[in-house]
């Protein structure tokens, strides 16, 4: 009996949406599921490429007078042959934890922003099918990206520096938790979020560039139709994966600097630094950076422009798919699942 009356409860709740009636628990089931989809979408993304992500990380850090990694072939077999293949996926777990609220509340908050704008748009212009432009997608996404950014910042930073341990490291972190509260107690609770302001800035290219050029080029290869790639009005995975690929590669390539400095403010105060980043040697000195423009300042006198872009191939190679696989990942699991938000409703 209960079953029966749930199955009437949904098909009503199921007449009253395509009534354009919302119910508290259609409401409801419709936001967790499109956080299902944006969880699973980061966490499959960033496995996928895990290897690359913690190679970046350690080209972006490690100490220029004692060098470890020297290109991407050679860093993952180095990493290999050291670490053996768990040294590939070091710091996974850390950043699996954090990608997927980071990915869900992302992902959520650009189709609830993109709804709210194109609301305030349509009635600015009087026009009730006006469609968000590239400039408004790019506001909603760089919103979404601050938003998710913020709320998961401090698993990120310890992220970065569980990344960096080899095993010649001389302290080792031995979780995600246990990092947390070892920086909380010998830095204190700002120290989480070392490297915030960097981040913050580097989210509006990043993050806004990365939605607003996917979601235009969806627009306009459904309007244009070239090569009659479009059927139905839908495209296909495939043609989703070129749009992600494009946008995660525009999206990157402006906003890397910006990352290398955040990464090298995470590790400033860390007693007992990764030697990957103390270095061995005659380099094995202290960190010390007052703040982001310093850091910029010293990065770029005593290692050269080119210091700004370290790590800018695995980064490449990996962005792109990342991305990509993000994008159409979402996407799929939601439809099915069931979940139908579109900006232009």
């Amino acid at each position: 009996m209960a079953s029966e009356t749930k199955i009437v409860n949904l098909a009503e709740e199921a007449k009253l949406a395509r009534e354009g009636v919302k119910t508290p628990s259609y409401a409801f089931t419709t936001i967790c599921k499109s956080l299902v989809a944006g969880g699973v979408a980061g966490g499959v993304s960033r496995t996928a490429v895990a290897p690359l992500e913690r190679l970046k990380i350690l080209l972006q850090v490690q100490n220029p007078h004692n060098i470890k990694y020297n290109g991407t072939i050679q860093g993952l077999k180095y990493i290999w042959r050291t670490e053996g293949f768990r040294g590939l996926f070091k710091g996974n777990g850390t950043n699996c934890a954090r990608i997927v609220p980071n990915s869900a509340v992302k992902f959520f908050s650009y189709e609830q922003a993109s709804k709210g704008i194109l609301q305030l748009y349509q009635k600015q212009t009087g026009n009730e099918d006006a469609q968000l432009t590239p400039l408004l997608r790019l506001g909603a996404g760089a919103c979404a990206g601050i938003i998710a950014m913020s709320a998961t910042y401090p698993m990120d930073m310890v992220r970065g520096r569980i990344t960096v341990q080899t095993e010649k490291s001389p302290y080792q972190y031995r979780g995600m938790f246990h990092a947390l509260s070892t920086v909380l107690r010998e830095e204190g609770p700002r120290a989480l979020y070392k490297g915030w302001l960097p981040s913050v800035i580097g989210v509006i290219p990043y993050v806004g560039l990365n939605f607003a050029v996917y979601e235009s080029l969806k627009d306009w290869l459904v309007k244009s139709n070239p090569f009659g790639i479009v059927q139905d009005s839908e495209l296909s995975v495939t043609t989703r994966l070129a749009c992600g690929a494009a946008a995660g590669t525009m999206g990157q390539t402006v906003a890397y600097p910006l990352d290398v400095i955040r990464r090298r403010m995470q590790m400033v105060g860390w007693n007992h630094a990764a030697s990957v980043v103390a270095g061995d040697g005659r380099g094995k000195v202290p960190l010390e950076y007052t703040g982001m423009i310093d850091a910029f300042r010293k990065t770029v006198r005593y290692e050269g422009f080119g210091a700004l872009y370290k790590g800018l191939v695995p980064n490449s190679v990996k962005v792109v798919p990342s991305i990509a696989i993000a994008f159409v990942t979402y996407e799929v699991v939601k439809d099915i699942l069931g979940v139908e938000i579109r900006i232009s409703d």
